[in-house]
């Protein structure tokens, strides 16, 4: 009878405790306190309680009322799922703290973009490399009236990066 009254104060503690972090929009942290808070129901009415008191003979009643007891199968009913919430809190937790305190608070993704004109979704460059039998397309210039293997006046060689002026043709009409 003691053994029951305070198995279920101390899950009822729990639940309470449960509650506070839910109000306080701590989901993560209420469903913790959620898993937690029903181990003591769940050990008593499973029976494991008296098995930590005498661990032989208890052991042995409880292991024979497992296959008949359905008090004893909603206890462990009630561990199974207090194991699985702890399991998804943390994974949620986890997952929050990969992401950093920066992502809590990000501003919503901007709303998608209508699709581009077909005379933009063409590649700045050739179209691949030559088949059997044709010869390699050449490499479309941003400006009309430039030679396709010209390059700006200004490079001297050192063109680590490349030629940005297609890339920012491209943007340029795009309005970005």
């Amino acid at each position: 009878m003691t053994t029951e009254v305070l198995c279920y104060a101390l899950s009822a503690a729990g639940l309470a405790v449960a509650l506070l972090c839910a109000v306080r929009r701590r989901f993560a942290a209420a469903v913790r306190w959620l898993a937690v808070a029903l181990l003591p129901a769940g050990l008593y009415l499973s029976g494991l309680v008296p098995v930590a008191r005498r661990v032989g003979r208890a052991l042995g009643d409880w292991a024979a009322a497992l296959v008949l007891g359905p008090r004893v199968w909603t206890g462990l009913g009630m561990i199974a799922l207090s194991l699985l919430l702890l399991a998804a809190a943390r994974a949620v937790s986890r997952r929050r703290a990969a992401r950093g305190p920066a992502a809590e608070s990000a501003v919503p993704a901007a709303a998608p973009r209508a699709a581009a004109p077909p005379s933009s979704s063409a590649p700045a460059l050739g179209a691949g490399p030559a088949k059997p039998g044709r010869p390699a397309k050449p490499a479309r210039s941003a400006e009309a009236g430039k030679a396709p293997g010209s390059r700006p006046a200004g490079s001297g060689g050192t063109d680590d990066l490349g030629d940005f002026s297609e890339i920012e043709e491209i943007l340029r009409r795009r309005g970005i």
